[in-house]
């Protein structure tokens, strides 16, 4: 029996390789934004209900913010960065950064919800 500590780095470590919560295994997405339906190895669907992605947002969000709130002071108040690029720089992150790690985050939330709320693999 796997323990909860394991099955959550198992989770973990499929989402960061942006793989099936479930086997493990198969893709997640076909390119940079289009996710597959189902999964090519177990052929779990994704998408377990309609706007099932929508909780996505908080990783993306929630990891946006924090780097934001704590990078901005800390190389304001230290004078490393000149107030002006720091403005600059932390405008292009808070643009950049969350279309680059949408697919992160979507992965992210289907490994969450499977921890929280585990489903079996499909019969083959």
């Amino acid at each position: 029996m796997e323990t909860r500590f394991r099955r959550f780095l198992r989770l973990l470590y499929s989402a960061l390789r942006l793989r099936c919560a479930l086997c493990g295994r198969g893709r997640l997405f076909r390119n940079y934004f289009r996710m597959h339906a189902h999964c090519p190895s177990c052929q779990a669907t994704f998408e377990r209900e309609p706007g099932f992605y929508l909780g996505s947002i908080y990783f993306n969000y929630g990891l946006t913010a924090l780097v934001t709130a704590v990078a901005y002071p800390v190389l304001l108040f230290q004078g490393w960065v000149e107030e002006t690029s720091l403005l600059i720089g932390t405008t292009l992150f808070v643009v950049a950064f969350p279309i680059w790690f949408h697919r992160y985050a979507r992965a992210l939330w289907m490994g969450f919800d499977q921890f929280l709320d585990p489903r079996p693999a499909p019969k083959p």
